[in-house]
């Protein structure tokens, strides 16, 4: 075996991101809902003031035990993401509806944020792969990035359900589409691998936000009116059970 396949496949084990797998995708979604239901219920029921604090310490916490890990684990890897869903959520939302700028205008400046973080990691490590977060300068870049994919999730969501006019079920279902693509691409039409992993990855926020919406929210807003509350705690256990799952899978494959 020569050296540089020894050196990729050591490198490929340091990483500090998961496989992905079809779990991962689901786990991913499912966070997305989480966070836009937990936000929400949030929002309607305690102050900004004590919430956005809590959402932020909250964030910070989760991402210093994650940069911290010296290897990859599936808990605190998940409960980084799941926080950066609840907190991205609410600071998204936050500029629409308390500074009062448009979907439009928060849609258009997250992508400008994400191209910007995209040309920055690429500009300083030669990479956007997922497979190359082995060290720290790679990984803050990698978070920073994944943040920026929920906020503008999170706005384009909100332009097609509410700008666009579409609702939310519609809009899911347009996301859910639009995740469908670059799998497409990549497997039958040559799609580069990275492309496809971060367009789809991008289309996962308002895939999930959407379907949690349309099942939370009241009537007069679109949705059917289960409950944010309710959806915010499905999803949660539904989270619980497939990390314990996928760490459950990394244990095995770890003692072979």
């Amino acid at each position: 075996m020569s050296d540089s396949v020894t050196g990729d496949r050591v490198r490929h084990a340091l990483a500090k991101v998961p496989e992905i797998t079809v779990l991962f995708w689901v786990i991913k979604i499912i966070s997305t809902g989480m966070g836009e239901a937990t936000s929400d219920y949030l929002a309607h029921r305690f102050s900004p003031l004590t919430v956005a604090p809590f959402g932020v310490v909250l964030l910070v916490v989760a991402l210093a035990i994650q940069l911290r890990s010296p290897s990859y684990n599936a808990w605190r890897y998940w409960f980084a993401v799941t926080s950066v869903a609840v907190t991205g959520t609410m600071l998204a939302d936050g500029l629409h509806v308390k500074v009062g700028l448009s979907y439009t205008v928060t849609t258009l400046g997250y992508l400008t944020l994400l191209a910007i973080t995209f040309f920055l990691w690429y500009r300083v490590e030669g990479t956007l792969s997922i497979h190359s977060i082995y060290t720290t300068r790679r990984e803050i870049f990698y978070w920073a990035t994944v943040i920026a994919t929920f906020a503008l999730g999170t706005a384009a969501g909100d332009f097609t359900a509410n700008t666009l006019h579409m609702g939310f079920l519609a809009s899911g279902f347009l996301f859910l589409a639009l995740f469908i693509l670059p799998g497409i691409g990549f497997f039958y039409l040559g799609l580069n691998e990275v492309v496809a992993f971060w367009f789809a990855y991008v289309m996962t926020r308002p895939l999930g936000a959407s379907f949690a919406d349309y099942l939370g929210v009241s009537h007069h807003r679109g949705g059917i009116a289960i409950g944010t509350g309710i959806v915010a705690i499905v999803s949660g256990v539904a989270i619980v059970i497939l990390v314990a799952v996928v760490a459950r899978r990394d244990q095995l494959t770890a003692g072979k």
